[in-house]
Parts: structure tokens; sequence; C-alpha cells
């Protein structure tokens, strides 16, 4: 019955759910699965945010309805923290929005601002609510490059000229999920132009901030003069300070966006519950150990299974940032397609992983690797590997 409705009909079939499902009955059999497919962080936030909830929660006047946008301390540290690491100076009040996460954000955002039939340039591959947050709300998409190169631009050009109606938004990610692509300042600022140009609005997906592995920091696209214009940025603690389950983002930018999201989110929740959202402010104004502890250990995680995947037979670029690896699928296994692909390295080598197919078409022939086990569970998922390609 629920395929007659109009926007289930628009979704395809869940690509990660048949993994998922063999993964669940792999465990259930008692098997040892080492999950390297979903980006669920296996750290723990810090001491003294866990202490900060407890303190809060036990306060009774804490449990009611909170804030739709956000506590007026927690948008104020989101405005401070992008002060500190960017330069850039927002009104907490009109520039900054507290989500349920990124991802929330973006979902409730798309529905802010797009019309049935609307045209959305999105990457491809890109992380699913990138494209299907816009499904949902009724636009049609059209894939651009998720690499940050000259064809960017090239297809932006052709998007924006032969497309019908006109594109009204483009949909950006750096550091990229799958695709652990990076971009610099002068390709936002070639973003900016652009979309001033061309009227475009850009959604900027910065969630992955704080995990990059060279010595140049991962700018904010809100560093281009004039950007303000025309996007909005979110970010997520998720990542940065090992809080995913605790559901705290942020969008922060463009005002009429700004204002679209806070009217919609206003009819649809009230917020996150009061104490997750002080211990956030402690972990934005408290002490940040956490970002370089994190970096870090995700950096060694990536080392580690360059260097013993390499051995096993299978060559993977090292990433420069994210917590993931963007691979091709070994050569022999190619014709088998990455679902198929990764219900084998399963099955055969107890090793779970993220079929490219599921981040869209052009994510065929890949897989995503996540970087969420430690170093001695990543050399035992190579030796697995090293066992399963020797087979063939």
């Amino acid at each position: 019955m629920n395929d007659e409705f109009y926007r289930i009909r628009r979704l395809p079939p869940y690509v990660f759910a048949e993994v998922n499902a063999m993964k669940a009955a792999a465990r259930a059999r008692g098997e040892d699965i080492i999950d390297l497919g979903m980006g669920n962080p296996d750290g723990a936030p810090p001491a003294h945010v866990v202490e900060k909830l407890a303190e809060v929660a036990r306060n009774p006047k804490a449990h009611g309805y909170s804030a739709s946008k956000g506590i007026a301390g927690l948008r104020k540290a989101q405005a401070g923290y992008y002060s500190r690491r960017f330069g850039v100076d927002l009104d907490p009040d009109s520039e900054v929005i507290v989500t349920l996460g990124s991802k929330e954000g973006l979902a409730n955002l798309a529905q802010a601002i797009t019309a049935p039939g609307d045209v959305v340039l999105a990457p491809n591959p890109s992380y699913p609510i990138h494209q299907f947050g816009f499904i949902i709300a009724g636009a049609a998409i059209r894939s651009i490059p998720a690499a940050p190169g000259p064809d960017f631009f090239t297809r932006l050009e052709y998007a924006i000229r032969y497309t019908v109606p006109k594109p009204t938004v483009l949909v950006i990610g750096y550091p990229s999920n799958p695709t652990a692509y990076v971009a610099d300042l002068a390709f936002y600022e070639k973003v900016v132009a652009f979309a001033r140009a061309h009227k475009l609005w850009v959604i900027s997906d910065l969630a992955y901030a704080e995990i990059y592995f060279g010595d140049t920091p991962t700018p904010s696209i809100l560093q281009v003069p004039d950007a303000r214009e025309v996007a909005v940025e979110f970010t997520s603690m998720s990542k940065t300070y090992s809080m995913a389950g605790w559901r705290i983002g942020f969008a922060v930018g463009n005002k009429t966006l700004i204002h679209a999201l806070t009217r919609v989110k206003s009819y649809l929740d009230y917020g996150a519950f009061t104490p997750v959202q002080a211990a956030a402010c402690a972990a934005i104004n408290g002490p940040q150990d956490i970002i370089a502890a994190n970096r870090a250990l995700y950096k060694a995680r990536r080392d580690v299974l360059v260097e013993c995947f390499a051995r096993a037979g299978w060559d993977i670029a090292p990433p420069q940032a994210s917590m993931f690896a963007w691979t091709a699928i070994p050569e022999a296994f190619r014709h088998l397609g990455s679902v198929e692909f990764a219900k084998r390295l399963l099955t055969e080598a107890g090793v779970a992983v993220a079929p490219g197919a599921g981040f869209g078409e052009e994510g065929e022939g890949f897989v995503r690797i996540a970087l969420v086990e430690n170093e001695q569970r990543i050399r035992q998922a190579a030796r697995g590997v090293k066992q399963f390609l020797a087979r063939v």
C-alpha cells in the first residue's frame, strides 16, 4: 500500500539495506564482523561534556520543551567557534540555528525552500541526504561532479545553460562523504561568484571540518567575502566531539535561508533536549583537546588501513580528510558491482564496507571504508581481505 504514497514513490530501494541485513544476521549467528561500513564514531565525548549533561538533567526545570532554533547560549557558542576558527563573525540571533544533527537540518531546509519541479544541483556520488532531502521535497536533481576540479565548473555552466527550469540550489560538501575530496578557499571563491551571477542558493556541508590530515585547516565557504549573500553552511558535533548520537548540528550564514529553516522547524519540533544543548555549549566553549586527539586518531587509522590493505593486495589512496577512504573495487571483482562485492566481502572476509552505489550511480565500482575500528581490528580486517583476495 505505501508504494502509492507520492514521496515514497520518489525514493529508490535503500542500497545499504541488504548488506546491513546480512551483517545483522551474521552477528546473530555469532560471527565476528569487522564493521567498516557505517560512519559511526566509536569514541566517547569529553568527560566534562557528559558531566554537564548530567548536571543540567538533574535540574527539574530542564525537562520541559526547549527552543526550536536552539538555546541562546548554544547559538552564541557556535558563533564564537566560527569567529575563532574561520574569522567569520555571525549574528547568533539571525545567522545561526541549532539543528537535530546536520542531516535533519539539510532535509528541513530542503522542505523550506523547494517547490515541486524545482531543479537542484547536487554532487554525485554524495551523502544521500544531499540528493534525497530535495527529492522528498519534490525537486528534480541534476548531478554535478563530486571532485572540486575544473570539470566541476564546466558542468555547472552546462547545467545553468541547458536545464529547464533553471536550477535554484547548489549543494556542496567538503571534506566529502563518501569521497573524502577536499576544497580550498579559491574553489569556494569561484562557487560564490558563480552563485551570485546565476542567483543560486548554496548549501555547504562542513560536517568534517576538523578531520583533516595535512597542515592546512579545512576552510569554510563563509570566509569568502559576500558568501552570506547566497550561502548557508551546516556543521555537526557528531565527528568533531564524538557526539553522533546526541544529534546536535548547526546551520549558519544567509539570513533568508536561516529564517526559512527556523520557520519550518518551528512547526516540526521543540528543539533538542535542553541538557544536551547545555552540554554542547560546554563542548564548544571548553577545552578543545578532543579535536586534535580525534584528528590524530583517524590519521593513525588511515595510515594503518592504507599500509595493511596494500600488503593484502588492495591499494587504497590515503584520504586527505574525513573519516572515510573511498576506493575502487579490486580489478578481479569489478564485474560484480559494489553491492555484490560488499556482500562477498562480508560473507567471505568478515568485513563490512559501504557499497558505492548507495551514494549515487557515479559511485558504482567503488566502496567506502569507515575508520571506525581500532588499529588492531583494521589489521584483522586486512588479514581477512588478504585471504579473500587470494582465493581469486
